[in-house]
């Protein structure tokens, strides 16, 4: 399966003003089209049943659908793909486990990290944070937009920003030679998390046409 989104929202369910499935649902409807599910505190049967739900509506609306570290429920609901953090399985051999049927992402904090994942058995990362964000103050202070520059020449696969990005910050973060970013406030927090998911795609169509446009005249 290729890696073909540009914007891969992150769910925080005590962001969200109502059920985490409707603001799923919702975000959809404003043009996403990868969904990870990433909530750790739940329990597993709870987890379960949450991701069946969202596998359900990933599908109506043709999108991905990724578990965060849980490769047993990604595989219970035939999931689109896991993502890993530094405490998960490694890589390896949870490719080992799922084959090829599966994508995997990886989440890497540092140009070290990133390219680890890159030599492994990835298929896309996530490197932040990026900008300041409470979401990801444990991982240290905010890496700045120079490791975008540093990344994009060097690794194989997708990379995606994440870290405080908002919609007034894409242009800077694509520009800089992000594959894509990642976010999770910015549509989970969001008063109207449709026009809010809309605005982001947008955002992105804009910023890669105008890049586009830029190499075509050099």
């Amino acid at each position: 399966m290729p890696v073909d989104f540009k914007l891969y929202l992150i769910t925080d369910r005590k962001q969200v003003k109502m059920p985490l499935a409707a603001a799923v649902r919702l975000a959809l409807e404003g043009g996403v089209r990868a969904v990870q599910l990433r909530e750790k505190d739940l329990p597993i049967r709870e987890m379960l049943l949450l991701a069946q739900e969202l596998r359900a509506i990933t599908k109506e609306f043709g999108a991905r659908l990724f578990i965060n570290d849980r490769v047993d429920v990604a595989r219970a609901v035939n999931a689109d793909g896991v993502h890993l953090g530094h405490q998960s399985m490694p890589v390896k051999a949870v490719r080992k486990t799922v084959g090829k049927d599966m994508l995997i992402g990886v989440s890497t904090h540092s140009i070290e990290e990133a390219k680890a994942a890159d030599s492994g058995w990835a298929d896309f990362i996530t490197i932040g944070p990026i900008f300041d964000t409470p979401s990801k103050a444990r991982f240290g202070s905010p890496v700045g937009l120079y490791i975008i520059n540093q990344l994009k020449n060097e690794l194989n696969i997708p990379f995606y920003a994440i870290g405080g990005i908002k919609s007034g910050d894409i242009e800077q973060v694509m520009s800089a030679g992000a594959s894509g970013v990642a976010v999770i406030s910015a549509i989970m927090a969001a008063e109207d998390i449709k026009k809010a998911s809309s605005k982001l795609i947008e955002a992105i169509a804009m910023i890669e046409k105008m890049i586009c446009n830029s190499c075509s005249l050099r």
